[in-house]
């Protein structure tokens, strides 16, 4: 029995390692994938994080991201569009690409620790609404435009589409997770 427990530890710890690598490339993947709208995309990122959130929890979620966001400061094209470096992260969308980071610890927590559907998706809503703001914020400094314009192209017409890929997440993320199990 202890030797069970002894290789199930160092296992447990590379599957993490594992899974939150594995979650990174997804958001790579899924990221870029974008239909562009405007001066902001939509995208996909937030249906990764949601999905890792999901299957890794809020701490090894968000690692996930920030390992992803690494990736496209170095100059990867893993943000939308298949761009990368640090100049996106200046430009009008770096303020929702830093939002994720608190997304996710918001939408994260609220997923671990509840497990009706209903309350997550006000956890996934709430964490969004913290991004929407940092990044209107952010797209109001970099493209001098006013909160209400910025809301009008920054946040409004993303709410459907946002709205659809939290309920994605809640559909197939524990679908997912237990059959990884």
């Amino acid at each position: 029995m202890n030797q069970t427990n002894t290789v199930s530890a160092p296992r447990t710890k590379t599957y993490e390692i594992t899974m939150t690598a594995l979650m990174a490339a997804v958001t790579c993947i899924l990221a870029p994938l974008s239909i562009p709208i405007g001066p902001i995309p939509i995208s996909f990122t937030n249906l990764a994080i949601y999905l890792s959130l999901y299957l890794l929890g809020w701490k090894k979620g968000t690692i996930s991201y920030l390992i992803y966001l690494l990736l496209g400061l170095v100059g990867l094209p893993v943000f939308s569009g298949f761009t990368g470096g640090p100049a996106k992260l200046a430009g009008p969308t770096g303020g929702y690409i830093i939002g994720f980071i608190v997304m996710a610890v918001i939408a994260g927590l609220v997923i671990d620790n509840c497990h009706k559907p209903l309350i997550q998706l006000v956890g996934m809503i709430a964490g969004t609404i913290v991004c929407y703001l940092l990044g209107t914020i952010w797209f109001c400094i970099v493209a001098d435009s006013t909160f209400k314009a910025a809301l009008g192209i920054c946040v409004i017409p993303f709410i459907p589409a946002d709205l659809i890929k939290m309920i994605i997440a809640m559909i197939i993320g524990p679908m997912i997770k237990k059959r990884i199990r």
